[in-house]
């Protein structure tokens, strides 16, 4: 589970400081969810199994996000579609975590 953890804190350090510049709330919103998927793997309330499909499901927003960075202006449609993307992935997280097996 140790290589797992690091994988993740390599992703998430990687992740937020290369996207840090104009994208604060998202950025912000990206490591409180990383949190509660480490929180879960702590806590026993996630497996391996889930633990890697949330993290795919991050990894997907962060693509989300360096796409929409690409020409140097994240535009509201774009705002609105990671947006969306997180919300997905904060429901899955929380069903993940609560789903009791």
């Amino acid at each position: 589970m140790k290589p797992l953890m690091l994988a993740v804190a390599a992703l998430g350090l990687t992740a937020t400081s290369a996207l840090a510049d104009s994208t604060p709330y998202i950025d912000h919103r990206e490591a409180r969810q990383l949190d509660r998927i480490m929180d879960g793997v702590r806590d026993g309330s996630l497996n391996r199994h889930e633990t890697a499909q949330l993290l795919r499901g991050q990894e997907h927003i962060y693509q989300l996000e360096r796409q929409a960075k690409a020409d140097g202006y994240v535009s509201p449609r774009e705002r609105f579609r990671i947006w969306r993307a997180q919300n997905f992935q904060s429901r899955q997280i929380w069903r993940e975590r609560h789903d009791w097996n």
